[in-house]
């Protein structure tokens, strides 16, 4: 996977993690993979491919390793680190990462239990044939192109890879935090149910959210619909919508110099003091804080 192509622009990587609509923009890269020196998380679904060598990942204090030639997907605003590099092959050992923002993943068709599970904190290997290094190649090649209908293109095969995928019982490298495929009570409708709501907050974000206003997409009882929705994703629908907050001030302040007000306001915060709390809840540090650290480490 030897890469040829100009080269990206300065802070190339930085800009994957914007904060347009849903927590950053569509993106790939082919590097020499870089040990980690901190976890981070962002809003993507992230893919990686490892052409030749297993890399070992720190994923919310679990230590796994990604196989070599293989397509591993997962949700990283879970916090992961790369710790380790270990080559197997003879390849040019380069890594493909590709970053698809989570609104535009969970608007995909036909995969909301594969959508489901990357929620819950799962991270699954495609199977070898689905995917090779000239497969990212090309891809790749059409992100750079900067031609917008390509990398649309892009997209629709990244969904008809993902549906090839969810044909047969995904391979977990870290199973989800919940086994829906398990459940027989819970049927694709369920599921769909659930990634409807998913869908609602990512796209009102920033308004007021009630949750007889999220569960009315669903056309279910208000009462049912939340009692499905914390069965499905293991967390109450109300935590579901803080954090996704927490997920868009923490991009908005890594990748911005927008004032602590505004960032409040974009997250759709009902006031600064109640969004001081849950974040030092959450990241165990002040806005201005994280913000401080982020300026200090190059984001890889």
């Amino acid at each position: 996977m030897k890469d040829d192509l100009p080269a990206a622009p300065k802070n190339h990587e930085r800009h994957f993690y914007s904060t347009k609509r849903a927590f950053g923009r569509f993106g790939i890269r082919i590097f020499d993979p870089v040990v980690m020196a901190q976890p981070h998380w962002h809003g993507h679904i992230e893919a990686n491919f490892a052409n030749d060598f297993e890399m070992e990942y720190l994923v919310d204090g679990q230590t796994l390793t990604l196989p070599a030639n293989r397509l591993v997907v997962f949700w990283a605003g879970v916090p992961h680190q790369l710790t380790r590099v270990r080559q197997v092959g003879q390849g040019p050992f380069k890594l493909c990462n590709i970053y698809l923002p989570l609104d535009a993943f969970l608007m995909m068709n036909h995969i909301a239990g594969l959508q489901v599970a990357l929620l819950g904190g799962g991270m699954i290997v495609l199977p070898e044939a689905l995917c090779s290094a000239d497969q990212l190649r090309r891809w790749y090649a059409d992100y750079r192109s900067g031609d917008f209908e390509r990398a649309e293109v892009v997209k629709m095969e990244l969904n008809a890879l993902f549906r090839r995928a969810a044909l047969e019982q995904p391979s977990f490298l870290r199973p989800p935090q919940h086994e829906v495929g398990g459940d027989r009570a819970l049927s694709s409708a369920h599921i769909r149910h659930v990634i409807a709501m998913v869908r609602h907050v990512l796209e009102n974000l920033e308004k007021p959210l009630r949750n007889g206003d999220i569960t009315a997409v669903t056309g279910l009882h208000e009462n049912y619909a939340l009692s499905l929705f914390t069965r499905i994703m293991q967390v109450p629908l109300k935590q579901f919508v803080i954090r996704m907050r927490l997920m868009r001030a923490r991009a908005l302040l890594v990748e911005s110099s927008m004032a602590i007000a505004t960032v409040v306001e974009s997250s759709g915060f009902s006031s600064v003091s109640q969004f001081y709390h849950q974040f030092r809840e959450a990241y165990g540090l002040s806005p201005n804080a994280l913000r401080e650290q982020y300026m200090r480490v190059e984001l890889r």
